[in-house]
């Protein structure tokens, strides 16, 4: 069966070719009679608009890249909050019907490729995931003029808009919570620090124990579960009267959890620990995490309604989510 053509549709609805083409393409210089004559017409014949001819009219492509600065194995096996933002972020561009081009930047080849598929115009914005300070990406799209969000704080000093939850201000919840529990020597497991989010929830925790006078015990891990079981070994090797730690992520929490019960440390009557995200996995370790929740589903339909507003000339404002302490018997 031959597919209806633009002439077919002009016909039916007894109108010009090139009104026809307006109507498809969503232009408003057509009466109100006269659409609706059109879009009878389309949905009588099943006409489907050619993407590719009409994105020559229009200059869009209706694609927007998803492009996540990590590797594959990162993104598809070790950390949940990945799947949970593409999941989410898929989920409202479907709603505006958007297609979503997944790409991963997790290598200097991969970065090359990616902006020279963006440069050439593929897509009609960009969407930053998990990027590192060095990333040379956020400034190179921000030179080409696509529109762009960053899901996070930009790290790099680059005039991109961006989506964020307030990590100083869950990581102060998270140690207060310790404070107020008795904890008083509270080391921390930080996130890498050529990230925002590792950076700020370093921040938050120093200003709570700041505000106590307590001092800092600081080891870094890089947001994977074996980084946080290495970190909690070396901050039990440096202070071992230590009685809490807050984590800068569920999964080095995991991992913390594991390195304690292997020191034959109880959890949480010699040492409570304290996780941030509120991942599925956290409701079922042993004991059960307490974490500071954020909304990740939330922030990545958020950065989507922010790029879509970019589009229209909306505002570039950043959003910053709140977040929540969620008690459970860890801490």
């Amino acid at each position: 069966m031959k597919r209806p053509t633009l002439e077919a549709v002009a016909a039916r609805a007894g109108v010009s070719r090139a009104t026809v083409s307006r109507v498809v393409n969503g232009q408003t210089t057509v009466t109100p009679q006269i659409r609706d004559a059109v879009l009878r017409a389309v949905d009588e014949l099943g006409y489907v608009p050619n993407s590719a001819a009409r994105s020559l009219v229009t200059q869009r492509t209706d694609s927007i890249a998803l492009v996540v600065s990590e590797p594959p194995t990162r993104v598809f096996s070790e950390d949940p909050m990945f799947s949970t933002v593409i999941r989410s972020a898929g989920v409202e561009l479907e709603a505006a019907d958007k297609q979503v081009v997944l790409m991963l930047a997790g290598s200097a080849q991969s970065h090359a490729r990616i902006e020279r598929y963006i440069a050439g115009g593929h897509v009609d914005g960009v969407m930053l995931i998990s990027m590192h300070g060095a990333d040379p990406l956020p400034a190179a799209i921000a030179r080409m003029g696509v529109p762009t969000v960053s899901y996070g704080r930009p790290a790099v000093p680059v005039p991109l808009p961006y989506v964020d939850n307030d990590n100083v201000g869950g990581a102060k919840k998270a140690v207060r919570h310790l404070l107020d529990s008795g904890r008083r020597r509270i080391a921390t497991i930080a996130g890498p620090q050529d990230m925002v989010g590792g950076q700020d929830r370093l921040t938050g925790y120093r200003e709570a124990l700041r505000e106590s006078d307590r001092r800092s015990i600081v080891a870094v891990g890089d947001f994977t579960r074996e980084s946080g079981a290495v970190a909690m070994r070396h901050l039990l090797q440096d202070d071992p009267d230590l009685d809490a730690v807050f984590a800068a992520n569920d999964l080095m929490a995991i991992g913390a959890l594991q390195t304690l019960r292997q020191a034959g440390r109880r959890v949480p009557d010699d040492v409570a620990i304290v996780g941030f995200d509120d991942i599925e996995a956290a409701r079922y370790t042993e004991p059960p995490l307490t974490t500071i929740r954020q909304p990740v589903a939330e922030q990545a339909g958020a950065m989507v309604r922010l790029l879509l507003g970019l589009f229209r000339g909306g505002p570039a404002d950043p959003v910053i989510l709140p977040t929540e302490l969620v008690v459970r018997e860890s801490a």
